[in-house]
């Protein structure tokens, strides 16, 4: 640990320690969802289950709720309920990376643990260098940095970040957003025998490649896996402009199905699909655990998405992780559901309802709370079904619109605003609700919609409407 890295970490401490009971008080802070201590939380970063342990890094900036030099912060959990927050485990402390240890992922070798990621360097004009660069770790928590293993490629720009390494028959590969010399977008592929020297296959994926015409100018944080005989492509194109109900939040994240030609290092695939459709979602990161299980986290939040309206700034904390999701593929659609040890999270008994609504607005006795989880099944609509959550965020199906809303009071200027899809019906609602946020599964997770609102913290309700009827069964658990 040089001296310097010694520095980093005890300035970072001594924020978390300075505004603990602070960011403590606020309303808006979460009870099982992740969060930084203090300061600002984005990407997940090394998602990994590591010697039966679930690791989950993180991009961290302790000094301010605002975007800079980033740290990697650190949480584990043996059961992907219960996390500790673990000692940082990498700070920008070197000269590879000393305008941030930007994302990347982790890979089991030898029975070490192998952290990429990216050195971010910018010179006093703004001019950035970028570098490709391995940690390596004994016990999970000291990371040894190694320096950069991949400089920057001929034909891409600086903009070119967030590695994600993966093993497949007795060779290395790892994928890098990035952005052409012409400015679009691309996903970078590299090949390895020893995860020290990598060889680039060329792009996997990208902007007029694989029947695509202009699609973003910059692709970040791709994540490649295969998923029930197929391989998916998980990427964060920057760059896509709205189309109809879709791409309407600042960037987005999707993923392609199709076949990866290890030989050539070309992707075949179908059309980008988005992975949640509400207002909070972007940069996934995925691993495959012991159970063999694709699991997924993202970060609830969008990069330069007004950011700086979100109410916690004034407790010194901005942004979580969304809940831990396993994927699976059926009929080339990713499904999304929540991993089976949330139920650990259930307190209490269980509030049932047989429920038929006409034409009315109802709430039902012991139906409301701050962290809760509600499921609606078995459903029957006739013409509309809503749920308002806390008086502000409302869920919506219109049968004869064929389309599923998520609407919310915007936290920068008090308007409306809204999510849509297509849904040919709805049988089935499982909703989490945490204080400031709402994650929606729609009939097993076809379609999320994920966001943070920032309701009155005394409103505790839960509003449910129909037009025509409604038929259905709710269960309600609160959460701990």
């Amino acid at each position: 640990m040089t001296t310097r890295d010694e520095q980093l970490r005890d300035e970072a401490l001594q924020m978390v320690e300075e505004n603990e009971e602070l960011v403590s008080q606020d309303p808006y802070r979460l009870s099982y969802h992740l969060m930084p201590p203090v300061g600002l939380l984005n990407d997940p970063n090394g998602f990994i289950q590591w010697k039966g342990t679930y690791h989950l890094f993180y991009q961290w900036l302790p000094f301010k709720t605002d975007h800079g030099a980033k740290f990697w912060g650190h949480y584990s959990s043996t059961d992907l309920v219960d996390w500790t927050h673990e000692p940082i485990a990498l700070t920008p402390s070197e000269w590879f990376e000393k305008n941030g240890c930007y994302s990347g992922s982790t890979i089991d070798h030898d029975g070490k643990l192998y952290l990429f990621y990216t050195g971010n360097v910018k010179d006093e004009a703004g001019n950035r260098e970028t570098y490709q660069c391995v940690a390596i770790s004994e016990d999970g928590l000291d990371f040894d940095k190694k320096g950069p293993v991949v400089h920057l490629p001929d034909g891409y720009t600086a903009h070119f970040r967030d590695p994600k390494v993966w093993k497949k028959d007795g060779l290395y590969y790892m994928v890098v957003g990035a952005q052409s010399k012409e400015l679009t977008g691309k996903v970078a592929l590299f090949r390895s025998s020893d995860l020290e020297e990598w060889e680039l296959m060329g792009n996997a994926a990208g902007s007029y490649q694989g029947g695509l015409h202009d699609f973003g100018y910059m692709w970040e944080c791709p994540d490649l896996f295969e998923l029930d005989g197929n391989d998916v492509l998980i990427v964060s194109p920057q760059g896509l402009e709205a189309k109809g109900m879709n791409y309407q939040n600042v960037y987005q994240a999707g993923y392609f199905v199709g076949k990866l030609d290890y030989s050539t290092g070309s992707l075949s695939h179908g059309e980008f699909v988005e992975l949640d459709r509400g207002f909070d979602f972007y940069a996934p990161q995925t691993t495959e655990d012991e159970k063999g299980r694709r699991l997924l986290v993202a970060w609830m939040s969008v990069p330069d998405q007004n950011e700086q309206d979100h109410p916690t700034i004034a407790y010194k904390w901005i942004h979580n992780m969304t809940i831990p999701r396993e994927l699976k593929l059926m009929n080339g659609h990713i499904y999304q559901q929540p991993v089976e040890e949330l139920k650990q999270l259930r307190k209490g008994s269980a509030v049932y309802y047989d429920v038929t609504l006409l034409d009315e607005e109802r709430v039902f006795e012991g139906v409301a709370g701050k962290s809760m989880e509600l499921i609606v099944e078995e459903l029957a609509i006739e013409e509309e079904f809503q749920v308002r959550i806390g008086g502000d965020v409302r869920l919506s199906f219109n049968r004869k619109q064929g389309v599923f809303t998520m609407e919310r009071t915007s936290y920068v200027d008090g308007s409306r605003e809204k999510r849509q899809c297509e849904l040919h019906q709805l049988t089935k609602l499982q909703v989490y609700v945490d204080h400031s946020s709402v994650e929606a599964f729609i009939n097993d997770g076809a379609e999320v919609f994920t966001c943070r609102f920032f309701p009155s913290p005394k409103d505790e309700s839960v509003r449910f409407m129909a037009r025509g009827e409604v038929k259905g069964k709710l269960e309600k658990y609160g959460l701990k």
